[in-house]
């Protein structure tokens, strides 16, 4: 019996395949399928359980495509192609060809689904601000200035200091001068987009604990009027810390803050980057204006009661109170149960509702003009999961409404399907389909260096597995625009993961995250994450050879004056490569296997321009037979290498190869990465 040659066959949703990539509503979808060159009797696509044959379209060396114009209404569609040659019968969806149709990992296209252009495969750039650069010494939160937690806030003077294991009361001054201070750095590093980790006034460092959303806080921005007392020895009654009243309740540095935001964001995106804002909305923070349960709202101008001192508060509904005792009623609802944490009341408050979309609109609009948010712990949000996605729908109609070019990316673990249906996310922070399968892969260690699986190191057949089940289910355009990551600021950093070591500051100290490192390791991580589909995003001083375990370990100051120079180069270069080639930000992606342990190898294409990324990641040097012909590669082809590195070093002296029989023949050295990109 003849059999379809399962390997040719090809869809993923890209602009190859798709036009348009993003349809409108009531327009009409043109969709190509490849087979092998006359490999096909009939090749359906199957919607809805109905099935309409596709046409033969054109044919070339390699490949018949066959299409179907599909016009659409308001629905998303669900599909998966079945393809037919004598007895064989092939349902192909996300996850490739089946002899059985699963339903599993169809394909999803949902018109008026729009993710901005801009942030398609787009260079990013997390900075956790008060670690990146102090530009402006007099913001800085001082020794003494307030009490975080039952204990004194500290001013940290010794820039390399490692963070202290308890260390959310340390600052060590970092400030939006900073950035603008090193805006020529990012702009030649590469970046296309500064994501910037909570900047709106907060008592700690990491700023997830949010005061006050309508303020960029003064530490961070401009203190122009700076009076008032610290705490003295043993007081941890804030009431008392006037210097830290009048700095974050002062309209006038408030302001002063807001307009010196603005204007950064001008500066950054006067070089063509873009701006990238945290938005805590599941909770805030105990200090916060409208629960106040540090009373340094109780007595200043301008600011009503909060709902924990008294029990008229405007803001009362705004958080779910279990007891009646007022004043100072502590009795809230808290976010996991902390109390430092109130979560907002959403379902019993309009007003609060109303609030949060206001200020959703309002830092993506002038004089601010913000492009996105990144949403904190978004499926979290509401006490119901029917709420939160009516919640995420309106604020995903208000901050397009007020700026239809900006990206919605939320914080998630787990299945986002529900999520990205059009209507509420753009894409996520993508953990499970990037993260993690490749720090398995790569290092054998769980992103927050707190598990070592040997039998995952080099495991092929587990990272596929792995992006099957995480990758599959999503549309092309959230694909396209996921935050890539190797570090954050919530997991240990990769390059403390080279080392294998499982650990934390408090277990083995920090020291012990810088040694035994692999940077070998490290730059194949990076050539993945350029290559892979979707926006690769660089956790600050990654690229300058910053270590360290999971928080607060991670969130260790850029070291300037003694970087990794030659790591930022490689970073250079890997960038470049990066933007120089579309499809690497918006190409079809194809998986090129050529053997089942310690190697990944795939391809990406978008027209006459195709790049095959090979990964070598056993001890020895590796002879490889890539079937390139699957990344429309046809024979003959000159295939240039573009980016070799090894356990030491890197190249990207260009070195060609030729194409024979459908196939890369190379000999890879231990522990590398390579890139090839087709000569035109």
């Amino acid at each position: 019996m003849e059999t379809i040659n399962r390997e040719a066959l090809f869809y993923d949703g890209s602009s190859e395949f798709t036009t348009p990539v993003e349809p409108e509503v009531n327009g009409t979808v043109k969709l190509l399928f490849r087979t092998a060159r006359d490999d096909a009797d009939e090749v359906y696509f199957c919607e809805n359980y109905r099935e309409r044959r596709m046409q033969f379209v054109r044919r070339d060396t390699l490949f018949t495509y066959y299409g179907i114009e599909y016009p659409l209404d308001t629905r998303r569609i669900v599909f998966h192609f079945k393809v037919i040659k004598g007895d064989d019968v092939c349902y192909y969806d996300m996850a490739g060809g089946h002899t059985q149709f699963t339903g599993k990992f169809e394909f999803e296209i949902t018109p008026g689904f729009h993710t901005p252009d801009w942030a398609k495969g787009a260079v990013m750039y997390q900075i956790f601000l008060d670690r990146f650069c102090n530009g402006d010494r007099t913001n800085d939160v001082l020794s003494n200035e307030y009490s975080y937690i039952g204990e004194h806030v500290q001013q940290v003077t010794d820039w390399d200091k490692y963070p202290a294991a308890m260390g959310v009361r340390e600052f060590y001054g970092g400030d939006l001068q900073g950035v603008l201070d090193k805006l020529d750095y990012l702009e030649k590093l590469g970046v296309e987009v500064i994501y910037f980790n909570p900047l709106f006034v907060s008592p700690s460092n990491h700023k997830y604990d949010i005061q006050d959303y309508d303020y960029i806080d003064p530490h961070f921005g401009k203190i122009v009027e700076d009076e008032g007392a610290l705490l003295a020895d043993g007081d941890q009654d804030n009431r008392h810390a006037t210097r830290y009243i009048n700095r974050v309740t002062n309209k006038k540095n408030l302001e002063a803050s807001n307009a010196f935001f603005a204007h950064v964001v001008e500066e950054i995106h006067k070089r063509g980057m873009k701006v990238i804002l945290d938005g805590v909305f599941n909770h805030c923070g105990s200090f916060n204006k409208w629960m106040d349960r540090e009373c340094i709202y109780e007595n200043a101008e301008d600011y009503e009661k909060g709902a924990y001192v008294a029990e008229d508060s405007p803001y009362h509904d705004f958080f779910l109170f279990h007891q009646e005792n007022w004043p100072y009623n502590a009795g809230y609802d808290g976010w996991w149960g902390h109390d430092t944490l109130p979560k907002l009341n959403y379902e019993g408050s309009k007003e609060l509702y109303d609030y949060i979309m206001r200020v959703a609109r309002k830092w993506v609009s002038p004089p601010y003009n913000v492009d996105g948010w990144r949403l904190d712990v978004a499926a979290d949000l509401g006490f119901s999961k029917l709420f939160n996605h009516e919640f995420w729908k309106d604020f995903r109609k208000n901050v397009k409404e007020a700026n239809p070019n900006a990206i919605i990316l939320a914080e998630h673990y787990g299945d986002p399907r529900r999520w990205l249906t059009g209507n509420q996310w753009d894409s996520i922070m993508n953990y499970d389909a990037f993260m993690e399968p490749l720090s398995w892969f790569l290092t054998g260690m769980e992103k927050h260096s707190d598990e070592r699986q040997e039998f995952l190191i080099g495991n092929t057949a587990a990272f596929n597995h792995m992006m099957m089940e995480n990758m599959t289910g999503k549309q092309y355009i959230s694909i396209v625009t996921e935050m890539n990551q190797l570090s954050n600021h919530d997991h240990s950093r990769f390059l403390t993961r080279t080392n294998g070591l499982v650990g934390r500051t408090a277990t083995v100290g920090p020291e012990a995250a810088g040694q035994n490192i692999d940077k070998g390791v490290f730059k194949q991580a990076v050539i993945v994450q350029m290559t892979w589909p979707g926006a690769p995003t660089l956790y600050y001083g990654d690229e300058a050879g910053v270590c360290g375990w999971t928080d607060p370990d991670n969130r260790r100051t850029y070291p300037w004056g003694h970087e990794d120079l030659e790591l930022i180069e490689f970073y250079r270069d890997a960038i470049r490569i990066h933007r120089e080639n579309p499809a690497l930000k918006v190409g079809a992606f194809v998986g090129l296997p050529t053997s089942p342990n310690g190697t990944l190898v795939f391809g990406r294409f978008l027209g006459d321009n195709r790049l095959v990324t090979a990964i070598n990641h056993n001890p020895d040097a590796f002879p490889f037979r890539i079937p390139v012909w699957r990344a429309n590669i046809p024979d003959g082809s000159i295939m240039e290498r573009i980016m070799l590195t090894d356990e030491n070093l890197y190249n990207v002296g260009k070195v060609p190869y030729t194409v024979a029989d459908g196939y890369l023949e190379v000999t890879l050295p231990a522990h590398c990465a390579a890139i090839f990109r087709m000569k035109n």
